[in-house]
């Protein structure tokens, strides 16, 4: 990574054209602003500074693009996997292409540090090879004879489908929704989240420039209460795809009710990291502080409470807090910021807010709790240290670098105490005790588990949560099943009996 001066000046170029030309909606293959001419401004968390103007677009947007997608349906779905498999490894082929862009606009827009988001387009591509070299397959289905017929299954595609996706890392969750649907045959109206529109604008140019037909992916930007309404409730659109907080999807869902869409929803989080005494204490501390204070702590993953055994708890917690206090806060394009600025002032005030509701509650803050700096959205990385688990700083999502350390006696306490929560998307135990850890993770109320490892995403493997953290799985054969039908042919193997009735 090249240092703050030289990334600066490269953004600098790459700014230009949003500034002069601003993030249109892409429909039917066309360029265009709203139908209302209405636009909002979107600025930049590092320095509050004006990055350029946004299309706001509403139901007639939403409409002309999800008629888009249902008119190039039919010949999107009817193309042969192998010739939709060359489209988005192109479209991968894109991405590595531009991945210095995408990752300077992204830490520009979402203030996000780029010792992460350098490889996030590089994650993005891997996204689009991996469904790629699935696509022939997607219709596979299985065999299953009975005694008169032979049974057949194969899949089809759903149709057109929304993508509602957020501003937290949003390119690579852009690529992880979008890349299943295409490979699957469905065409797509993407919205991406208002506080992050740069890089969905360019990930739908580069999926133009690889030759993807016109209107198999629309982009319309705007706000929720507009668009998202829009897309959630227009009758061509027959599945939402939707990552975000749990009462937005709780919203989407009503909002898809009337006309029985199919949804899947990757929602919120308040994952419990557990360390008992046995553990390798080291490697544990390392991934708590790396599952929290990476990505600013805004991650539906993070491991945003601490569980750990009192036996160890007093060393491991005054370690933990030094570290804490050491993570660099700065400009998201040094090299050398491990922490980055909030999103939106929006979201920087309510991180602040758990600041006041800590110390009322009683807990102690042992880091942290503090804005930084004059300009932009900085927050020191916090540690909440002597909460107990009915607290709102640990039942409820902050989605920022805090962290709030409880502490248990046993097994059962500890399992107590990671269950009694809302949420249920990921967990991560350390234990050298293997039959603790079958026991443990066997009765853990989350969708996803890691034992002595923070999240080491695979891609194969299924991704989603339970309770108010999700509904479906991404992933593998698990995005086919959302984004297609399954059929069943039965074929007579012969002339079995059939009843009579009225002979």
């Amino acid at each position: 990574m090249s240092d703050l001066a030289t990334n600066l000046d490269r953004l600098g170029g790459l700014l230009e054209r949003f500034r002069r030309d601003g993030v249109m909606n892409l429909i039917g293959g066309e360029t265009v602003p709203a139908q209302s001419g209405a636009t909002f401004d979107n600025a930049s968390p590092v320095d509050e500074s004006h990055i350029c103007a946004v299309a706001k677009s509403g139901a007639a947007d939403v409409d002309a693009a999800a008629r888009a997608a249902k008119a190039v349906f039919p010949a999107w779905r009817d193309m042969g996997g192998t010739e939709r498999k060359k489209i988005l490894h192109r479209i991968a082929d894109g991405i590595v292409a531009r991945a210095e862009e995408i990752a300077l606009c992204e830490c520009w827009d979402t203030g996000q540090a780029l010792r992460f988001m350098s490889k996030a387009a590089l994650r993005g591509a891997e996204n689009f090879r991996f469904f790629a070299d699935r696509a022939p397959g997607a219709r596979d289905g299985q065999v299953l004879p009975s005694d008169t017929l032979m049974n057949l299954t194969t899949r089809v595609p759903i149709g057109p489908v929304g993508v509602i996706t957020p501003w937290n890392t949003p390119f690579m969750l852009s690529t992880w929704k979008i890349a299943p649907a295409l490979a699957a045959g469905c065409t797509v109206v993407h919205k991406p989240a208002e506080f992050s529109p740069l890089t969905a604008r360019l990930l739908a140019e580069i999926a133009q420039e690889a030759g993807l037909p016109d209107g198999v992916w629309n982009l319309v930007n705007g706000f929720g209460e507009d668009a998202g309404r829009a897309l959630t409730e227009h009758p061509d659109i027959r599945a939402i795809a939707f990552v975000g907080e749990s009462r937005t999807g709780s919203m989407i869902m009503k909002q898809g009710a009337d006309t029985l869409k199919r949804v899947h929803f990757e929602l919120g989080g308040k994952n419990p990291v557990v360390v008992f005494g046995d553990a390798d204490l080291d490697r544990a501390l390392d991934a708590a502080i790396f599952m929290i204070y990476s990505l600013n702590g805004e991650r539906c993953t993070s491991s945003s409470r601490l569980l750990v055994e009192s036996s160890v708890a007093a060393g491991f917690v005054a370690k933990l807090t030094e570290r804490v206090k050491r993570i660099k806060v700065g400009h998201p394009l040094d090299p050398a910021t491990e922490v980055g600025p909030l999103i939106h002032k929006t979201h920087f005030d309510k991180v602040c807010s758990y600041f006041e509701t800590a110390r009322s509650e009683g807990a102690t803050i042992a880091a942290g709790g503090a804005r930084v700096g004059d300009t932009g959205w900085y927050v020191a990385p916090t540690l909440f240290t002597g909460a107990q688990n009915d607290m709102k700083i640990a039942q409820e999502e902050i989605f920022g670098p805090v962290l709030t350390a409880i502490t248990f006696e046993d097994e059962a306490e500890a399992l107590q105490i990671a269950n009694d929560i809302p949420y249920g998307l990921t967990a991560y135990v350390w234990t050298n005790d293997l039959t603790r850890a079958l026991r443990f993770t066997d009765r853990l109320e989350a969708g996803m588990i890691w034992v002595n490892s923070e999240n080491v995403r695979h891609l194969p493997t299924p991704f989603g949560g339970v309770k108010a953290s999700g509904i479906g799985r991404d992933g593998g054969d698990w995005s086919f099943d959302f984004y297609m039908e399954t059929k069943h042919i039965g074929l007579a193997t012969g002339q079995h009996r059939i009843p009579r009735l009225g002979a």
